[in-house]
């Protein structure tokens, strides 16, 4: 009767160390994977900010270099001195007043006519960044975490319109907030009992 005592307790003991195995091993992978999906949502939140920074620097320097008073002055300038330019050599050519300020006309309009065409090159420049910002949402949109998913497509509707900054830096808050409750680690059982307040 002993031995047979001895026998089960030998295969009870087996059985629960088998079970705490499988457990704690399914534990310690689900850890792992958990631990992975949050280093690559960490990778592809980073690669989203740094897509949607070097959009905003791309427009200010469009900004900056192509739309602002000083330019939009300094276009006025060489289009008028060039205006001037051409109506002086027409007339030092012999031309009428008419044909003087024909060709003044054709010279300051040649000239606002390259100048829109570099604007607008460098206006293409916004571009690649934008392609950028797209190609990053289009993973975290897919994320299982709501939150992250839907601050992705608010941050991406706003990058669409770069100019409203307020908007912008709103849905970078919100993409922030959501990719940080996120990423933040995950409390174990006993910890969230522990934390729970006595009823």
């Amino acid at each position: 009767m002993d031995k047979l005592i001895e026998l089960a307790s030998t295969l009870v003991s087996g059985a629960f160390i088998a079970v705490l195995a499988a457990w704690l091993t399914n534990h310690s992978r689900n850890r792992q994977e958990q631990q992975n999906e949050i280093g690559a949502l960490r990778v592809q939140a980073d690669a989203m900010t740094v897509a949607v920074a070097e959009l905003q620097g791309a427009a200010a320097a469009n900004r900056l270099l192509w739309e602002g008073p000083a330019e939009r002055a300094r276009s006025f300038l060489l289009a008028t001195l060039a205006y001037i330019g051409g109506a002086a050599q027409a007339r030092i050519a012999g031309g009428s007043d008419g044909q003087s300020v024909l060709v003044g006309m054709g010279q300051a309009a040649e000239l606002l006519s390259r100048d829109h065409r570099a604007s607008k090159q460098n206006a293409a420049t916004v571009r690649e960044p934008l392609t950028r910002v797209a190609t990053a949402a289009a993973t975290l949109m897919r994320s299982p975490d709501e939150a992250v998913a839907a601050s992705t497509e608010q941050l991406l509707n706003a990058c669409s319109d770069i100019e409203n900054t307020e908007r912008l830096e709103a849905a970078m808050e919100a993409f922030g907030q959501a990719v940080r409750a996120a990423t933040a680690p995950r409390l174990s059982w006993w910890a969230r009992h522990r934390a729970a307040p006595a009823e």
